[in-house]
């Protein structure tokens, strides 16, 4: 395949290596110095776009991808609030996007471990459940897009909490997401039920990027020649 990388700083070396191994080719870069270059002209020579960058930009690269016909891969978080449009905007287009919090086939289990681990805890409100979360110090958002999935999860599979916070709050029905900032974290997600008794807790902890990398490159093969909208859910058939 040819690749579009659209955000080419650390996250995008570690795509570009991997995509490279696997036989695949660059034609595109877009970081900070040349986003000028970032046109329907230049990704129209890509057969699937990879997008990496800040959730400022990411909804504009998305919408540039369907105008040019090509399948975009997002690994960029913080923007959910358009979601609805752009998914929207993808079907209009009749193009093809693919998002994802969290890259990771270890995460993306992690998930379904974590709306499990949810359920079984369902029938014991004792248990109060909490989160935190710490990444490098580079991580605009907070809490992370894969902290949201994880609440999202424990939201709906619960019931015990119906809203997630990141200020420590009161009321039992919020649950609270402790966002860390420090070096060099690539992430780490853990969650924790604690009553006066015990404490039971589930973590996943990144070693590396190479992961997400991994799973990003999977998912442009998957999108390579599809329309519509995919997650790794899809992907993995989970």
């Amino acid at each position: 395949m040819k690749l579009a990388l659209i955000g080419y700083g650390k996250m995008g070396k570690e795509i570009e290596q991997i995509a490279i191994h696997r036989g695949h080719s660059i034609v595109l870069k877009i970081d900070i110095n040349n986003q000028h270059d970032l046109t329907v002209e230049n990704l129209a020579g890509a057969d699937v776009a990879i997008e990496f960058t800040t959730p400022d930009t990411a909804t504009q690269n998305y919408r540039l991808c369907f105008d040019a016909g090509v399948p975009v891969v997002s690994g960029t978080t913080g923007w959910l609030d358009q979601k609805s449009a752009i998914e929207n905007e993808c079907i209009s287009k009749n193009g093809c996007f693919f998002y994802t919090s969290n890259f990771s086939l270890g995460m993306n289990l992690f998930f379904e471990l974590n709306k499990i681990l949810a359920r079984m805890m369902k029938p014991f409100p004792a248990y109060d459940i909490t989160m935190t979360e710490i990444h490098h110090t580079q991580k605009l958002d907070a809490p992370s897009g894969t902290a949201i999935t994880l609440a999202e999860g424990i939201i709906a599979e619960n019931g015990a909490k119906k809203s997630w916070t990141i200020e420590p709050s009161q009321n039992k029905e919020e649950l609270f997401i402790h966002p860390v900032r420090k070096d060099p974290y690539p992430g780490l997600h853990t969650i924790k039920y604690d009553s006066e008794i015990d404490c039971i807790e589930i973590t996943h902890n990144a070693y590396s990027r190479k992961g997400l990398a991994l799973g990003a490159v999977l998912a442009a093969e998957f999108c390579f020649g599809k329309k519509g909208i995919f997650t790794m859910s899809d992907m993995l058939k989970l």
